[in-house]
């Protein structure tokens, strides 16, 4: 069922093979099964990460649409989806699992041994949902099931709702950090996408101090900005340290000058250096430290320091759908407002434009989304 006329094509962004570059292409435009919504895109999220999984090779099937921040109105129904759907603006959750292992039923699905992401990799085994919902919604179009689709409020946009899972995802890291009320964290690259949305739901988990720790003080003065007006926020610009902080500890002592009892939590989002290990070391008693950079290489602590300062190092990968409801109802009260966030906008044409921004960090970007209505 649908509400108007589709057409029988797209135009849709399709990865043909780990290697080759991505193609700007017309394809059919897929048909709703039973269970099934087709939503026409609005704006889909764009990040650097889709990119990178698929030069890494965890696409697990190819060719494959790309984008998994998908945001627009539904469009058509299966057979045994109720109708007053369409019409509605609604985003997609991209996580796919198996639906019945004790992370599903708990609420962790990101931890799934099935678990993919519609338009994204596949983290785990060969899911039947991936194979089923691989394709994503750098497209006119996207199909996905009805069980994976939220309604969106009426004064969030579509490019905010695209990002929600970004959002979800500092959400969900900043959960994990535990900082009690009023507490101080530490927050590492701290002018990128996911800093960002931390920086800007920090006061909303009981944070009352941020330092926020990147390399340029002017990028770190711009997103300064986004929780000045709720909680303390202290800057910490690595150009300013000395030239071999990385093989020194200071930028351990540069966070205990800012807090000299050290900071209750780190966000961690670096993916090269020690900074992840050095802010470990500013942390008080009893303190965490969350991951969520990739980094590849070990942290150079001793399981002794750990075990004498009870100091717990976690890592957080995506998002739960608890996280994404609740940062949605955020937004719906009012509570939240994060359009700030989307610094970056492409028509959907131009999407092999924005990866290539993104990737070459040639200017400073926070959330990019492309657009079908530009």
């Amino acid at each position: 069922m649908s509400t108007q006329a589709i057409p029988d094509t797209m135009r849709a962004w399709v990865a043909t093979t780990a290697e080759a570059p991505l193609e700007f292409r017309e394809v059919s435009v897929p048909e709703p099964g039973r269970g099934d919504v087709l939503i026409r895109v609005v704006a889909a999220g764009i990040s650097p990460m889709l990119l990178k999984l698929l030069r890494m090779g965890r696409y697990g099937i190819l060719p494959t649409v790309l984008g998994h921040e998908v945001a627009g109105v539904a469009v058509a129904v299966g057979a045994d989806v109720d109708p007053a759907m369409l019409g509605r603006r609604v985003r997609v959750h991209p996580m796919l699992s198996c639906g019945h292992c004790e992370f599903c039923l708990s609420d962790r699905e990101q931890m799934c041994a099935e678990s993919a992401m519609i338009g994204a990799a596949a983290h785990g085994g060969s899911s039947p949902w991936y194979r089923e919902y691989h394709d994503g919604g750098l497209a006119d179009y996207v199909r996905v099931p009805e069980f994976l689709v939220d309604e969106v409020p009426d004064d969030v946009s579509f490019e905010v709702a695209a990002k929600l899972h970004d959002l979800a995802n500092a959400y969900r890291a900043l959960i994990a950090a535990q900082v009690p009320t009023g507490g101080t964290l530490v927050i590492t690259a701290a002018t990128g996408a996911m800093a960002t949305a931390s920086i800007l739901l920090a006061p909303h988990l009981g944070v009352g101090r941020a330092i926020l720790v990147g390399r340029s003080r002017e990028r770190l003065e711009q997103v300064a900005a986004l929780g000045a007006d709720r909680i303390a926020v202290d800057l910490i610009a690595t150009d300013e340290l000395p030239a071999d902080w990385e093989q020194t500890d200071a930028l351990t002592s540069a966070i205990r000058s800012v807090d000299p009892t050290g900071p209750h939590a780190v966000l961690d989002f670096l993916a090269v250096g020690t900074g992840a290990a050095q802010a470990l070391k500013s942390l008080r008693m009893g303190g965490t430290l969350v991951h969520m950079g990739g980094l590849p290489t070990p942290i150079d602590v001793p399981l002794r320091v750990l075990m004498n300062y009870l100091w717990t190092v976690t890592g957080t990968r995506a998002c739960t759908r608890g996280d994404v409801r609740a940062v949605l109802r955020l937004l719906a009260h009012g509570a939240l407002r994060a359009d700030a966030l989307i610094t970056h906008r492409w028509a959907l044409a131009e999407a092999d434009l924005a990866f290539d921004t993104l990737m070459s960090r040639r200017e400073p970007i926070w959330m990019g989304v492309v657009t079908t209505e530009r």
